[in-house]
């Protein structure tokens, strides 16, 4: 009996040690994903790229007055999961739907920073891909664009003390809404966020 226990015992550790690093590698390649678009953002007004985006969609950038942010460094953060981590709103971007042309997509991108030494469990995971707005005017919700359109979900496990990852969602919001309340998950409200054209 205590054969068997073993076996299962090492056959869960290992799959652990798989998960861990399949997400690990994930986290890793979004970093890289991000930077390079961070680079690129300080000469053109971009949206984020998707893996399924055509070359042929990336040629029809926001206007030039796309180019200044309607936010500051630092005037929008809340913490999460208490006081585990925050998570800091860089740029709200309204930007062109490359499949239907519309202006109808907010480009939302976050810093997530841990800030525990200790006390993060697998868990704590913050969803990016839920991310919700809501019209402080009117209270109507929106949603994310598509799963492929948000970098999907953060692990504060895989993130160092102090470290940090950043990451976005695209979310569907009519043309002529200016600001919304942003909801990201386990994570305090974001209230009167201002969205840049």
């Amino acid at each position: 009996m205590s054969t068997f226990l073993s076996g299962v015992a090492v056959l869960l550790s290992t799959l652990a040690l798989g998960c861990s690093g399949y997400v690990a590698y994930e986290v890793f390649t979004l970093r890289q994903t991000l930077n390079a678009t961070n680079t690129a953002s300080n000469t053109i007004p971009t949206q984020v790229p998707s893996p399924t985006t055509s070359p042929q969609t990336t040629n029809s950038p926001s206007p030039a007055t796309a180019t200044t942010s309607a936010i500051n460094p630092g005037q929008f953060v809340q913490p999460a999961f208490g006081k585990k981590a925050e998570v800091e709103l860089l740029s709200a971007k309204r930007i062109k739907d490359p499949e239907t042309g519309n202006r109808d997509v907010v480009n939302l991108q976050m810093r997530i920073r841990r800030l525990a030494t200790d006390g993060v469990v697998g868990g704590n995971i913050i969803s990016v891909a839920s991310t919700t707005a809501r019209n402080p005017e009117t209270s109507v919700t929106y949603k994310g664009v598509a799963l492929n359109r948000s970098t999907g979900s953060v692990s504060l496990f895989q993130v160092r003390p102090q470290a940090s990852a950043d990451a976005y969602i695209w979310l569907r919001v009519p043309d002529g809404v200016n600001n919304l309340d942003i909801f990201v998950p386990d994570t305090a409200a974001f209230k009167n966020v201002p969205i840049s054209n």
